[in-house]
């Protein structure tokens, strides 16, 4: 089954340069160069096939792309996991796009090719054609980095890691653990910016973040941390953060304990020099998102979400001083009206209305995971509302979904239970209306995990 499967990379890249049929009810011709060149906006559509188990997602990554106009067509049929074009990566890729829809960049995700960087210009169909040169940021962060673009016009990546190591004081007694004492856990992260024009690094940096002095000595510290945005002003760069605890007295995971504050790390941009931590005092829970970009900026501030919150997820606001903006409360379970409320994915448009992916207590067990569902957010009014005109079953599974495509003020995502065919759906953020548009078929297992 390995041989068959990279059989078919080998083949996909011989045929990368084609550009495939896109089935509508009235043409099955391939774009000509001149029709490709008139496109204003392409939306790429990401596949995620099935290794082991389904929904799983690590079998691979196909991505196809089509004009914005097929992509709200329903009668117009893409068969990503067929005819898709496999982006480099041992599992599921770890993508991005440009502003304009035009290029794709991604960072492969583990394997021998892990932390290789690649950019492609979009075509059309499965035709991606890779362009500069690779880089790999392997040696920075290692082959399974957590990266994301900068929202500075396309010009530069960010990737962070952070290793952990307990510190134990002896007592001068090697030999008996007993007197050993449990001073606090160290966390060492490091990032590097990457010049996404020239594949090259542009800066890397190393530096122990430490929380309090009190909650280290009750055994929290970060364990992961994700999703670095830029602030308006250019001049600082946020890092969401998860925190972990241990047992002082036994140095044993904690898994009951006092959710503290939302934290995030903040650097001086582009040195990446002096870190310091901020809390909230609305929000609690982490700030690190999973595989989606979890902080946005608009309007002067940036706007974050949190995941693991005792009261639900918030929207968390940071302020020009960049500091958490705690007057500005913005709760999803009072806004939805459920428990539990816990952001999957969400993007704003240029208006600060966004459509956001969640879960919740009540969601029920699909295949693969608790069911998603999706709301439409005002940022500004602090309203959120499940958008009705999108259809949902138990195994439409979201927890993976990496990426929505945004053109003005209208938003593009993908719904398809695991294994099962479904849709493109466009979100007009200004009035609310959807537009049910292309077929997304489906194959036994997999799932899509966004648009582009």
């Amino acid at each position: 089954m390995k041989n068959r499967f990279f059989n078919l990379i080998t083949l996909s890249f011989a045929l990368s340069a084609l550009v495939l049929t896109v089935s509508c009810s009235d043409d099955n011709a391939t774009p000509s160069e001149e029709e490709e060149q008139e496109v204003d906006r392409w939306i790429t559509i990401a596949a995620a096939r099935m290794g082991e188990n389904p929904g799983d997602g690590n079998g691979g990554t196909l991505i196809y792309s089509l004009s914005s106009e097929d992509a709200k067509d329903p009668t117009v049929s893409i068969e990503p996991f067929d005819n898709g074009f496999i982006v480099p990566s041992n599992r599921t890729a770890r993508l991005q796009a440009s502003e304009d829809g035009k290029t794709i960049f991604n960072i492969s995700y583990a394997g021998d090719t892990g932390g290789n960087y690649s950019k492609y210009t979009v075509n059309g169909g499965q035709n991606f054609v890779q362009t500069g040169s690779e880089i790999s940021i392997a040696p920075y962060v290692g082959t399974a980095p957590r990266w994301i673009k900068l929202f500075d016009g396309d010009k530069t990546g960010a990737a962070v890691y952070v290793n952990t190591e307990h510190q134990i004081d002896d007592n001068g007694t090697p030999d008996d653990a007993t007197d050993d004492t449990y001073l606090r856990t160290e966390a060492t992260m490091g990032i590097v910016t990457l010049d996404l024009v020239n594949s090259s690094i542009k800066n890397f940096q190393e530096h122990s973040v430490a929380l309090t002095a009190e909650e280290e000595a009750n055994g929290y510290y970060i364990s992961r941390i994700d999703m670095p945005t830029l602030n308006a002003a250019g001049d600082k760069l946020y890092i969401g953060a998860r925190l972990s605890k241990v047992d002082p007295t036994t140095v044993e995971r904690d898994s009951d304990y006092e959710i503290l504050g939302s934290k995030t790390i903040v650097l001086d941009y582009p040195s990446l020099l002096n870190p310091q931590i901020i809390s909230s005092e609305v929000g609690h829970g982490n700030t690190n998102g999973y595989r989606s970009i979890n902080a946005f900026e608009y309007n002067g501030s940036v706007y974050q979400a949190n995941q693991g919150d005792p009261s639900g997820s918030h929207i968390l606001k940071i302020g020009t001083n960049n500091q958490y903006d705690d007057s500005y409360v913005f709760n999803l379970d009072e806004e939805l009206g459920v428990t539990g409320a816990y952001v999957l994915a969400w993007r704003p448009a240029a208006n600060g209305k966004a459509v956001l992916a969640y879960r919740h207590d009540g969601s029920a067990e699909g295949v693969a995971g608790q069911q998603g569902f999706f709301a439409l957010v005002d940022l500004e009014a602090k309203t959120a509302t499940k958008i009705e005109d999108i259809p949902y079953e138990p195994d439409f599974y979201l927890f993976q979904y990496q990426s929505y495509a945004v053109d003005g003020s209208e938003i593009y995502l993908t719904q398809a239970p695991v294994g099962k065919n479904g849709n493109i759906y466009v979100v007009d953020t200004e009035t609310g209306a959807v537009t049910k548009g292309a077929e997304l078929v489906n194959v036994e297992g997999s799932h899509f995990i966004g648009a582009w």
